[in-house]
């Protein structure tokens, strides 16, 4: 009787971690190095904001990521223009357009929500308010598995046939300071966020609201129709 000696085949992939939390870092390295030992090996780098995100990704010796997990909300590296994990997300597949990129947000708002999913379609989006060790190892799992992964959260947004409108304090302040004149680059008096991410809300606005082609004082008026601004 012949016996195959032959090891198992060991798959190894490159993770990539952003995160500006270490604990947070240490929790996804937990749960990654006890998925699957035996038939899998795992490199993982590090990163804890956006500038060291950048720096890493860009790095011409750095080997490309086939997983990566990114925290929406990180300290932004403005001198290029990235200023969350949605633009590290966007660099990365600029970079490595075969990379998974699993995104985790404490963000409840359906317009953050629809955004992320429009502009990154990310192979896995968690809210961190479902995250539990089992739900990252199973939404790990899915995702290696070149499936979609979408925790509870965003599924009941997405599913549910009559969600109501809902948008953020930015999101409000900013109609407000429209609708009473105010142009956009004097609104970072006002608003603790930047031109740029103004900018960016203001477009996701018109989109939300179906008025993508329309002025500011389009916007404004579709928002009072719908009772988003009073």
């Amino acid at each position: 009787m012949t016996i195959d000696s032959a090891a198992p085949t060991t798959a190894k992939s490159n993770i990539l971690i952003v995160d500006d939390h270490p604990f947070i870092i240490q929790g996804y390295k937990n749960a990654i190095t006890r998925y699957n030992p035996t038939h899998h090996e795992f490199f993982i780098t590090e990163a804890k904001d956006c500038e060291s995100a950048y720096d890493v990704i860009t790095n011409p010796k750095s080997q490309a990521f086939d997983i990566a997990f990114l925290d929406i909300s990180m300290p932004p590296y403005e001198d290029k223009g990235i200023y969350s994990g949605e633009d590290v997300a966007k660099l990365i597949l600029e970079h490595m357009p075969n990379c998974k990129i699993i995104l985790l947000t404490m963000f409840t708002e359906f317009l953050k929500i629809k955004t992320i999913i429009k502009n990154i379609n990310p192979n896995g989006l968690v809210i961190k308010n479902d995250l539990t060790f089992d739900e990252l190892l199973f939404a790990f799992d899915k995702v290696i598995k070149n499936e979609t992964y979408y925790s509870q959260s965003v599924i009941k947004m997405l599913e549910s046939q009559n969600h109501s409108i809902e948008i953020d304090l930015f999101d409000k302040q900013i109609l407000f300071h429209l609708s009473k004149g105010t142009k956009a680059k004097e609104m970072p008096q006002y608003i603790p966020i930047s031109l740029n991410a103004i900018e960016v809300r203001k477009l996701n606005l018109k989109e939300l609201l179906n008025v993508i082609d329309g002025s500011d004082v389009d916007l404004v008026r579709e928002a009072r129709n719908i009772g988003l601004l009073f």
